[in-house]
């Protein structure tokens, strides 16, 4: 298993949306078997490509399940970045992108309390909540609005 640090764009990820969407998991599998095509010859997933230590035949479904799961994480976390990035830059007001980066500490600003927040914008912390809370709307609204997700 790979661990790593998250960044602050991928700790918003969770307050955006709940659940992993199964669609783009099989995209991202049909992106690379298309991509596959440039090889001259057609392999199925469950065709033995060796024998394991045991002498069990181990077949290409096999070594996908084992090794590719922490790549394509990688992938849909990237491309859920990159469309927080893009709703975060788009539908918030100069208020909202503040009070998000600084709340989750993005562009390499440090994580705020939002009691720190109300202290340093002038505003109560109930405010910034209110604040947190529909910005974070309207980025949930974006990003699932192009590929015309469910929420």
């Amino acid at each position: 298993m790979m661990i790593r640090r998250m960044t602050a764009w991928e700790k918003l990820i969770p307050s955006v949306h709940q659940k992993r969407i199964g669609g783009r998991i099989a995209n991202e599998i049909l992106m690379m078997f298309r991509t596959g095509k440039k090889f001259s010859r057609e392999v199925s997933i469950y065709d033995p490509i060796g024998a394991d230590k045991d002498g069990e035949t181990v077949s290409l479904l096999d070594v996908l399940e084992a090794t590719d799961r922490e790549v394509l994480e990688t992938v849909i976390i990237k491309q859920d970045v990159r469309c927080l990035y893009e709703a975060y830059r788009e539908n918030l007001t100069d208020m909202e992108r503040t009070v998000i980066r600084m709340r989750y500490g993005l562009f390499g600003t440090k994580e705020h309390t939002q009691r720190e927040i109300a202290e340093k914008l002038g505003i109560s912390r109930s405010y910034v909540s209110r604040i947190e809370k529909r910005a974070v709307g309207h980025m949930r609204e974006a990003f699932y609005e192009p590929a015309g997700k469910d929420l």
